[in-house]
């Protein structure tokens, strides 16, 4: 398969530069896996495509203020992005402009008792960057730091917590789990009270996030690894809503990628921990998740790839093609999606 092949053009209109509110009043686009007309919604109704016994699987990591602005001696700025922690005061991290962040720099984060050694190159251009402070670090880290804001996005976000989930509960990630934004805690509980349980997995999100797919055949490319938690209390939920015969939907593609990698081939959930560089394309065979809820993609993206592995690649760019002709908001604060076999109530 060639990258060309996930490609599609976008209205710069379309892609949204702010959330909307409230959370839930996302559109909802309902994709029937296999055939089936396409339905428009609104993701407030999200219950109606639901049914007792149905699971969703959340991701409850939560996104670092993982931006911040470093000074070199001489006064020029440069810019982090921590992506993941690789030892004790030591992050991998992608820095602009990198030219002038060789190893050995020393940044300076005037008003605040934190610098900062550019230790190492390390592989895709990243820098592993130490950190000397006193004191908490990720409270040093929200005094310094911004949501790093994906670089689509050009207006200001004024509440940093709309680029969190609601059930957002360990820090970790350098980029939200986006699928999870359009739910609130009251859509939660009525679904909770409608017989659909839900189970939290984490994943923390990291450089392949960031990393654009560069080589022409799709089977080149190389995921970057990413750390993940599946408690036993989580996997006895998922087994035992297969078991039982109901839907495991997914919230999200970093959700798909851990329940996929912890699965046995039978498609029974391992608890652990572990790093995850599963890469999910057309041909793969799901082996947990019968459904999907996910954002609109970029062209070229693994996500888009992944989306195309469960309902198939023209018919997800048919499905675009739609969404784009009915004016959807895509990317991080877009509309949604919801990919799954459609049981009438």
């Amino acid at each position: 398969m060639r990258l060309e092949d996930f490609d599609y053009h976008l209205p710069e209109e379309l892609i949204a530069q702010h959330p909307i509110e409230p959370r839930d009043a996302s559109r909802l686009f309902v994709l029937p896996k296999g055939e089936g007309a396409f339905r428009h919604d609104h993701f407030y109704n999200i219950g109606n495509y639901l049914h007792p016994g149905d699971l969703l699987v959340i991701n409850d990591t939560k996104v670092l203020p993982a931006r911040i602005f470093g000074h070199k001696a001489t006064g020029a700025v440069i810019e982090l992005v921590l992506l993941n922690q690789v030892e004790l005061n030591c992050w991998r991290t992608l820095v602009r402009p990198g030219k002038k962040a060789m190893p050995g720099t020393e940044l300076f984060f005037p008003g605040h008792d934190i610098t900062a050694t550019i230790k190492d190159i390390s592989d895709e251009g990243t820098r592993i960057v130490e950190f000397h402070y006193q004191g908490d670090f990720y409270k040093l880290l929200d005094a310094i730091g911004e949501m790093p804001l994906p670089p689509y996005i050009k207006e200001h976000l004024e509440d940093q917590e709309r680029y969190q989930p609601v059930y957002a509960r360990e820090k970790g990630s350098a980029a939200a789990p986006t699928a999870g934004l359009h739910f609130t805690d009251n859509l939660l509980h009525s679904l909770e009270e409608q017989g659909i349980d839900i189970a939290r997995v984490l994943l923390h999100v990291g450089l392949g996030t960031f990393r654009p797919v560069k080589v022409d055949n799709i089977l080149d490319h190389k995921m970057h690894k990413e750390y993940y938690e599946v408690t036993q209390e989580a996997a006895d939920k998922i087994n035992a809503c297969k078991a039982r015969g109901g839907r495991v939907i997914s919230v999200g593609t970093t959700s798909t990628r851990t329940l996929e990698t912890v699965a046995t081939e039978d498609g029974i959930v391992m608890a652990g921990t572990g790093w995850t560089d599963a890469y999910i394309y057309p041909g793969y065979r799901f082996k947990v998740i019968d459904g999907l809820i996910t954002n609109f993609h970029l062209p070229k993206s693994t996500l888009l790839m992944l989306v195309s592995a469960l309902a198939g690649r023209e018919r997800v760019l048919a499905a675009y093609e739609e969404a784009i002709k009915e004016k959807y908001r895509f990317f991080s604060f877009g509309d949604a999606m919801l990919i799954a076999d459609m049981i009438d109530k």
